[in-house]
């Protein structure tokens, strides 16, 4: 399967078996019929669970709140990470606290699914992400495959808080990889080491996860071992994988699609110091997107992060290490 279509095969799989399901959003309908009409993952389902509504990020995130305080267990689609700011009334002030504000009456069992980063719509490539990752009450996962991406929305459908589902564009329609036919939830706020190594610990998520280990395979050749751990959530975040890797190997990169400043990896970078900083050999580096506005066109591929920069990112630390 690509992300996308296992994506839909994760909410195909909970609208069968659980009626309160149901997927809100712009030009759903449309796209659950034709864009994946060559597997019927969400045809079979019917268009009475299949809601299209008006362009209204705010009207849809707070209806699917509604909804979701009366019962239903929602999926509301956003486009485009880029759109988020619209409902941030919905996402920073009412999903997040209506549990506590209610005294642990409320549930808000809603998961709000959008796209960040460069990819093949052209558009939008701005990653908000890290916004999201300060507000307590939200869950906020970016999966790196297909299967992470089946398991994570498995995860979040059937979470009784509110998740903030984030694909990355890049990775919307490729590469396939093998999905396991059992429906297994990924659990939320696990990270994986996605490659074993010993001399530097590469933090990453989204599409930097496929970079990073491109960026391994590199260095793997001249003798180098990179251990790539990928996040899978960014809140809550597993620390703890993360210091116990960079406990092995004493040097630490962070690589994100979203700009450096305030992104999730100076937060690894905190939690790292925190944990003692003298497990470090080496100052950390952090990579991600210039801190611009994205531009366009031929211009775009020199802003983002991408495997070559990784690579200057770990060869700087090891250049800098101490013995």
């Amino acid at each position: 399967m690509t992300q996308t279509e296992a994506v839909l095969d994760a909410l195909a799989s909970e609208m069968r078996t659980d009626p309160r399901v149901f997927y809100i959003g712009q030009d759903v309908g449309r796209m659950g019929g034709s864009m994946m009409g060559t597997n019927g993952l969400l045809a079979e389902v019917g268009p009475a669970r299949i809601r299209e509504a008006p362009s209204s990020e705010s009207a849809l995130v707070g209806a699917a709140i509604g909804a979701a305080l009366f019962g239903a267990r929602p999926v509301v689609e956003i486009s485009f990470g880029e759109f988020l700011p619209a409902a941030m009334s919905q996402l920073v002030n009412q999903a997040p606290n209506l549990h506590y504000m209610t005294g642990g009456v409320a549930r808000v069992p809603v998961v709000v699914r959008t796209r960040v980063g460069d990819g093949p719509y052209g558009g939008h490539p701005h990653d908000y992400s890290s916004w999201f990752a300060h507000l307590p009450g939200l869950k906020v996962v970016m999966p790196a495959s297909p299967s992470d991406a089946r398991g994570l929305m498995l995860a979040a459908i059937r979470d009784d808080n509110p998740v903030l589902f984030i694909e990355p564009m890049a990775l919307a329609h490729g590469p396939r990889d093998r999905v396991p036919d059992c429906l297994d939830e990924v659990p939320i706020g696990m990270a994986r080491i996605a490659r074993p190594g010993r001399d530097v610990t590469l933090v990453a998520v989204g599409s930097m996860v496929q970079a990073g280990r491109r960026a391994a395979d590199l260095l793997a050749s001249e003798g180098l071992e990179v251990e790539v751990v990928d996040l899978r959530s960014i809140q809550p975040l597993d620390t703890l994988t993360v210091i116990e890797s960079v406990q092995r190997t004493g040097r630490l990169v962070t690589v994100h699609e979203a700009w450096v400043t305030g992104g999730v990896g100076a937060e690894i970078v905190a939690a790292v110091a925190e944990a003692g900083p003298t497990m470090l050999r080496a100052p950390v580096i952090r990579v991600g997107t210039a801190a611009v506005p994205t531009p366009s066109g031929k211009v775009r591929p020199h802003a983002l992060p991408n495997a070559e920069r990784i690579v200057l990112a770990i060869r700087q630390v090891l250049e800098n290490s101490r013995s």
